[in-house]
């Protein structure tokens, strides 16, 4: 699976941004997609992610404020972030994630290429 990742950029603090990537194809198999940022010089930390069935997992700076959610619209799944409230510390690169399902206790980890999300002060 290929994941394409769009729609970073420069936004003032309390703008908003979404984020979306999409697979390469419709993921059938139970997956989990979803995002993850990462500063220069720490951490790759996650963000949201939403499995196949609907749950959803976020951290904690960022719940309230960001929204995941995804479709398997044009044939391909897609994952969607909704940012809105940022601030400076929400500044970083964002990976999309995708969790697949292979056989039974098997899965594998695909990632997108990041895309910037700048948010100034």
């Amino acid at each position: 699976v290929q994941l394409q990742a769009s729609g970073g950029g420069l936004v003032q603090s309390g703008g908003s941004l979404r984020l979306s990537c999409a697979a390469n194809r419709i993921i059938f198999s139970t997956n989990t997609m979803g995002w993850y940022r990462q500063v220069s010089g720490k951490q790759r930390e996650l963000v949201a992610t939403m499995v196949s069935d609907g749950n959803t997992e976020y951290a904690d700076g960022v719940k309230g404020r960001f929204t995941i959610s995804r479709d398997n619209a044009n044939a391909k799944s897609t994952v969607y972030l909704q940012m809105d409230g940022l601030t400076p510390e929400d500044t970083a690169v964002y990976y999309c994630y995708a969790k697949i399902r292979t056989a039974v206790l098997n899965y594998s980890d695909h990632w997108g290429k990041g895309t910037q999300v700048t948010v100034s002060s």
